[in-house]
């Protein structure tokens, strides 16, 4: 998409521009000092254009077009494709939706954004290579906030993706698509990621499983993040046994992500098969309900729920955890300085190794310094407040952030010694009808509202899944199941318990 600037020495003008971002005023010796070292340092740079691959190597020739109204009357799809896995394997005879900010080679990857129309990544993501070798089948490319920041569902530059239980009402986001597609069977299973609740809240608003899995099990290689330390993807099914299958396929480091340290990999599906209530306990946080005045229906949804599982056999208990009331502001201020940088440093990021495509920075950085003005206004707001909190306080929020992060795993932990899980609504409010026409204002008041109990488990890296729980005025609303850092199967071995509870 774009070609690499000639490499040069700078100007003078360039030297001072380039000081003042780090509050330097030099001398007219220091930039005469300094030119004949910088231009000693560009040249060394020479050999990086030498070693570096002259191109991206051939793309696969896989065929995608963007589907007609009638074939998607939710708009849950970017782009349809049928990119076909191996001929056998525990995911033969599935299709699968992945979100736009996955990377499918050959096929145009927009992450929900107009600026991305045309970039075409040249490798798969590594979830996608597993999916294939495990015999999937890969259906197309799912609509999605635009550029991941948002949460309604309102926010894709392709169009609202319309919830399947009334198209006039939003999926949630931003894995918009993924629930919409799996709830409506136009695919069998999707990924999708989660910064701060992303496949959650679209998966309880839509009616289907979603896992936002351990941090660092399933590796993130080719696929657009917005933080190294809350980024997580994971599958979304109408059953917790697909999860568990697709689970069981992509998770496990692959040597190229930077998130992943010591993963181990546990047997997923195995653990759901025999799952039943009587060997669950449950701890309810008491500081997951009474969020939000117009969600006390919800709440009482969620509490009836698991009643029901207790009544099926389940230990079921309040407990409380008086840090998960703060537990947003945490993940604010580790989030907002890190995805600012993460944009600044052109959607790669710095201080860490790994596997990355250079294109998608190049591609990137020319969308930030000549369309940032078509940013989605999330994300405006995002860097607008991130750069003041990192300039007018000197990075100190951000680091009581990150140290209170430990806190925060501890305060869950805690909780977790005496249970399998903890539970929770998954958002306690209802989808939001599709309007045309919002102020900025209320775009972002849809997007980013009611996070508490989804964005802290980011931040502290404890799988979570949320499970349909029932109803209220006509839309399904979910669970969240919380377990202990690296323990996804006892997550989804009670979430499998839960759900036959539900369904019986």
């Amino acid at each position: 998409m774009s070609t690499p600037r000639e490499l040069r020495p700078p100007t003078a003008d360039e030297l001072h521009a380039a000081a003042a971002v780090h509050h330097l005023d030099l001398s007219a010796d220091e930039v005469e000092t300094f030119s004949e070292f910088v231009a000693d340092t560009v040249e060394t740079y020479a050999a990086i254009d030498r070693l570096r691959p002259s191109d991206r190597g051939a793309s696969p020739e896989r065929e995608y077009r963007r589907p007609t109204p009638d074939e998607d009357p939710l708009n849950a799809f970017v782009s349809v494709c049928e990119v076909q896995g191996a001929d056998d394997g525990p995911l033969a005879g599935y299709s699968v939706g992945l979100k736009d900010n996955v990377a499918l080679a050959g096929v145009e990857m927009t992450c929900g954004a107009s600026l991305f129309e045309g970039y075409v990544p040249s490798t798969d993501a590594t979830v996608v290579e597993r999916l294939l070798d495990a015999g999937a089948t890969v259906a197309g490319k799912l609509n999605m906030e635009a550029m991941a920041f948002g949460g309604s569902g309102g926010l894709s530059d392709f169009g609202p993706v319309r919830n399947p239980h009334d198209p006039a009402y939003l999926s949630g986001g931003s894995s918009s698509g993924c629930a919409a597609a799996v709830v409506s069977g136009a695919v069998d299973v999707a990924i999708g990621t989660d910064a701060g609740g992303s496949i959650r809240r679209p998966a309880a608003w839509c009616g289907c499983v979603g896992l936002k899995p351990t941090f660092g099990l399933v590796p993130y290689t080719g696929i657009v993040g917005q933080a190294y330390t809350v980024d997580h993807a994971g599958p979304m099914a109408r059953t917790v046994r697909d999860c568990a299958l697709v689970l069981d396929v992509v998770a496990g480091a692959d040597g190229r992500d930077p998130r992943q340290c010591a993963v181990e990999v546990g047997a997923y599906a195995a653990a759901v098969e025999t799952a039943t209530p009587d060997d669950v306990t449950v701890a309810v946080v008491e500081e997951g309900f009474g969020q939000n005045s117009d969600g006390v229906a919800v709440d009482a949804a969620i509490r009836d729920s698991l009643a029901g599982f207790a009544a099926a056999g389940a230990t079921v208990g309040d407990c409380s955890v008086p840090l998960h009331e703060d537990a947003g502001a945490i993940w604010t201020a580790i989030n907002l300085e890190e995805m600012t940088a993460m944009v600044r440093a052109e959607g790669v990021g710095h201080f860490v190794t790994g596997s990355f495509d250079a294109e998608y920075a190049a591609a990137f950085a020319e969308a930030r310094r000549g369309r940032a003005d078509e940013f989605p206004p999330t994300l405006k707001l995002t860097l607008v407040t991130g750069q003041y909190l990192a300039d007018a306080y000197r990075g100190q929020y951000y680091v009581a952030g990150k140290n209170l992060r430990r806190r925060l795993v501890d305060a869950y932990d805690t909780a977790l010694a005496d249970a399998d899980v903890l539970a929770m609504p998954t958002i306690s409010e209802l989808p939001y009808r599709v309007r045309e026409g919002l102020s900025d204002a209320e775009q972002i008041d849809r997007a980013l509202g009611l996070l508490q109990n989804r964005a802290p488990f980011n931040a502290s890296g404890h799988p979570v899944v949320s499970v349909p729980a029932g109803a209220v005025d006509g839309f399904p609303v979910g669970v969240s199941f919380v377990g202990r850092r690296g323990d996804d199967e006892t997550v989804l071995r009670v979430a499998a318990a839960f759900e036959r509870t539900v369904e019986s």
